[in-house]
């Protein structure tokens, strides 16, 4: 098609349409869920799919990926709201507080935020732990900056990189991943990312930005709880990391034990997904609700309340999971496949630079990390020994990267530590930048020997 060979061109038609789909959500501020389904359409067309197809790998796209992430989701926010409003979180963060002193308190931080925000969205996690910040800063004297980016650094790391978050659970999915060894690779890059991004540059970027914030905020924000009566630091443990330790149980049993051992094969049912974070909600409405005295009805409240978030961001992941269907579908990603292959680029290096470049261009790390799995995806069967999980981190590492004016993250951190925009893009800027190549860093260490 105009004088171009059928895979030059259909290599163009997907550059034409990830261009115009940032185009879209940036240029004309159409929503995402909307912007990628007109994308998915434009690709189908142009590329010379059958009009019944095109409905069909949308269809078929939407609903695979939302059949997995959809529950997961809703099963995690739920859980996430129950340790939210039981005074869980603040819980965990009052007892590392003390635990590391005035002193280290930064550390206490980053830590706190590290195990919050295993199951709460990033923005919960934010605006759950955010009033700590406040307090201690008050308490301690210390600056709220030197305070604030650690925890900062902690809820990034894990909501693009741990699953059961959004953009890591769906390139589990894309890519095959098993979520047990993404979950292990995720937590042994993750945590030392955070420090280096939180702790560390936390404390030498405070030296030149101490920041001061916003009076109003902390007068509203800054409330003393009662901790008599929160929740016990183990309990609270116990409850948020019980579906980690069953998905890591079971892909232990996977390794270690044969197919049809009975403790596999249960392990396999009580290691999934689904039924662990099921398990962990179950638990959380006798130790985040009963055990606490709060009732029924007022728990029914808190559950009705925490899905209403979550439905742009699941209609989002769904016209993704489409678009990336239209993807392979149209023939685009074999195309992709053979130029990585040809190229001899490292697939753990391009998911990283695909998703970087869509989240630079969009400010939305789940676009990117949608976008840039489907992208990559076909590189998989084409190279032999391809990481899965570690093309997942890949993935998720590269969407976190240099967060600016089209980014919601962005003006929240700067509104909340009342910065001005160049102080904003010292901090929280080069915080999420050094997060998504230190991660890719040690991805790349961790793909010597895994």
């Amino acid at each position: 098609m105009f004088g171009m060979s059928h895979d030059t061109f259909l290599l163009l038609d997907a550059v034409v349409t990830v261009i115009g789909l940032i185009v879209l959500i940036t240029k004309f501020k159409i929503h995402p869920f909307i912007s990628l389904t007109i994308a998915a359409a434009f690709l189908g067309l142009t590329s010379g799919m059958p009009i019944g197809t095109i409905i069909k790998a949308f269809q078929d796209g939407f609903g695979g990926v939302l059949g997995f992430v959809g529950i997961i989701l809703a099963l995690g926010t739920m859980l996430g709201k129950m340790m939210a409003e039981s005074g869980g979180a603040d819980q965990i963060a009052q007892t590392l507080i003390r635990a590391f002193g005035k002193d280290k308190v930064q550390w206490a931080m980053m830590f706190a935020a590290f195990l919050v925000g295993i199951p709460l969205f990033f923005e919960i996690g934010f605006v759950l732990l955010i009033p700590l910040v406040f307090i201690v800063a008050r308490r301690t004297g210390v600056s709220i900056i030197k305070i604030g980016i650690p925890l900062l650094a902690g809820l990034s790391a894990v909501h693009g990189l741990v699953p059961p978050h959004p953009g890591p659970l769906l390139a589990i999915g894309v890519f095959g991943a098993d979520i047990g060894k993404t979950i292990l690779y995720g937590l042994i890059v993750a945590l030392p990312t955070a420090i280096i991004a939180g702790p560390i540059f936390g404390t030498f970027i405070a030296k030149h930005i101490p920041g001061h914030p916003n009076q109003e905020l902390v007068d509203q924000l800054a409330r003393e709880t009662d901790s008599t009566k929160l929740p016990s630091f183990s309990i609270t443990l116990i409850t948020v990391l019980l579906p980690v330790f069953l998905m890591l149980l079971k892909t232990f049993a996977d390794v270690a034990l044969p197919d049809g051992h009975f403790f596999r094969t249960w392990m396999d049912m009580i290691g999934h997904p689904i039924s662990a974070l099921l398990l962990a909600l179950l638990l959380s409405l006798y130790t985040f609700g009963h055990k606490q005295g709060i009732g029924s009805q007022q728990i029914l409240k808190w559950l009705d309340a925490s899905l209403a978030p979550t439905a742009a961001i699941i209609l989002i992941i769904g016209a993704g999971g489409g678009f990336k269907q239209m993807l392979v579908t149209s023939g685009v990603g074999d195309v992709i496949g053979h130029m990585a292959v040809s190229a001899q680029i490292s697939p753990i290096l391009l998911a990283w630079l695909v998703a970087a470049v869509i989240r630079i261009a969009t400010g939305s790390a789940t676009v990117a990390t949608i976008t840039g799995a489907g992208i990559v995806v076909p590189v998989v069967g084409m190279i032999p020994g391809v990481n899965r999980e570690l093309l997942v981190l890949a993935t998720g590492a590269g969407s976190l990267i240099l967060s600016h004016v089209n980014d919601a993250g962005f003006w929240l951190v700067k509104q909340y530590f009342n910065m001005t925009v160049a102080e904003t893009f010292k901090t929280w800027t080069a915080m999420e930048t050094i997060l998504s190549v230190v991660a890719l860093g040690f991805i790349l260490l961790l793909s010597l020997f895994v």
